[in-house]
């Protein structure tokens, strides 16, 4: 039985990494691990206030022995797992970066939660024992299956922990979207008073929920918050930003730190914007056309969406 474990959340970033022979860099979980004798792509949880590109780095340094550079955004997922013997149920929000060698040697990690790193061909990685999510990044078939909970705990997108100074602090991942109609129009809200950023125009979307993939929680915020109904196109990229005495609803500050993954997502058939989440973060969403936008001031913008626009070249 698995409903009496306790629910905990973290956001984790990993390597896909391939040599000249075109064989992936894999690490093997050792006995310390959660799974052991499963192996996935190198990398870990991101650290609070992290870039999770620097997570990427790092944590592949310390399993594999090699110094990479991120090349660029692979995918974002997540996945739910129960770990009975830890009694917990762990929701992880996983980046999957591309990154290159630049150099270094593997090394084996005995007594650490990975104790062995390999470059494999895909023909090999498919006799292994995979995660399911280094499965599914490697394009294979489906790996180790994780045990599933028997349901799935009711958890908050964020919860605030004292850190070690004594200030609150929270880790929060997040899905917002680039919509665009086929006027080429933008979709933007405007945050609530009572909130970080109050008055400022941000994406449509928000905080998934635990065992929410990104996706599936865009679209349903982009109903909730505007009354749109859009289809999701593309990965845009991953924004990290720390605010170390955010001040919102909760009424004292938060050392926040949020991750947040953008889209591009297409309304086909554009409505008149309506809140239907009313009280909540939003408190007014519009279309703008792009010479709209662009006299829009930076400042009356949130960081990332001037992130997001900039990568869409929309601005």
């Amino acid at each position: 039985m698995t409903t009496l474990l306790e629910p905990l959340r973290r956001i984790a970033a990993y390597a896909v990494c391939l040599d000249s022979a075109q064989r992936v860099l894999l690490v093997r979980a050792s006995d310390r691990s959660g799974t052991p004798g499963a192996w996935s792509l190198p990398g870990g949880a991101v650290d609070h206030g992290e870039d999770p590109q620097h997570t990427v780095v790092r944590e592949t340094a310390a399993e594999t022995g090699l110094s990479v550079s991120v090349s660029g955004l692979a995918d974002v997922l997540a996945d739910l797992r129960a770990l009975p013997d830890r009694g917990i149920t762990l929701h992880t929000d996983r980046l999957l970066y591309t990154v290159s060698v630049r150099g270094g040697s593997l090394l084996h990690r005995v007594g650490q939660p990975t104790d062995l790193a390999r470059w494999v061909t895909l023909d090999e990685a498919c006799l292994l024992p995979l995660r399911a999510f280094t499965a599914r990044a490697l394009g294979l078939p489906a790996g180790t299956g994780d045990l599933l909970p028997d349901e799935t705990p009711d958890f908050p997108s964020f919860y605030a922990v004292p850190g070690p100074d004594g200030l609150h602090r929270a880790q929060r991942f997040a899905a917002y979207a680039v919509a665009t109609d086929p006027a080429r129009r933008i979709l933007l809200t405007r945050v609530a008073d009572g909130y970080p950023g109050a008055g400022c125009w941000h994406l449509p979307g928000g905080g998934t929920d635990y065992g929410e993939q990104p996706g599936t929680a865009l679209i349903r915020e982009l109903a909730e918050e505007t009354g749109q109904h859009g289809r999701l196109v593309e990965l845009l990229g991953v924004a990290s930003h720390r605010d170390a005495a955010s001040l919102g609803p909760e009424g004292y500050p938060i050392d926040w730190h949020g991750v947040r993954a953008f889209y591009r997502v297409e309304v086909e058939a554009p409505a008149p914007p309506q809140v239907h989440d009313v009280g909540g973060s939003t408190s007014e969403a519009r279309w703008f056309a792009l010479d709209e936008l662009r006299e829009l001031s930076r400042d009356r913008l949130t960081e990332v969406t001037v992130e997001a626009v900039r990568v869409a070249r929309l601005g």
